[in-house]
């Protein structure tokens, strides 16, 4: 036969969230109010700092595809090399003409 237990006695006392008798101390649990302000306040911190930073990068991006756009469209007769100065003009019929800047 098995032993009976008396009444209002836990099995597992350690892992209840409550106290399991009368003399036991009362558990309260912590106020996680403030950690979770505080946490959520850097993650949003975060986030908006790493959008911030995709969407200058995607600026940029945009920036440099329509300065390419520009240079490609534009006339000229000549290969660019990089590290090189040109200039790019705006003739009266609206069309550009891209020149190095040993041609005038």
């Amino acid at each position: 036969m098995s032993k009976k237990k008396p009444d209002q006695v836990a099995d597992n006392p350690n892992i209840l969230p409550y106290a399991s008798n009368v003399g036991a101390p009362v558990i309260k649990p912590n106020d996680l109010t403030s950690f979770k302000q505080e946490k959520l306040l850097k993650t949003n911190t975060y986030f908006k700092s790493k959008y911030e930073e995709i969407k200058k990068e995607y600026q940029d991006l945009i920036d440099s595809y329509e300065w390419n756009q520009l240079i490609y469209n534009s006339s000229f007769s000549f290969k660019p090399e990089k590290g090189e100065i040109y200039h790019l003009y705006q003739r009266s019929d609206e069309k550009t003409l891209f020149i190095n800047h040993w041609t005038r």
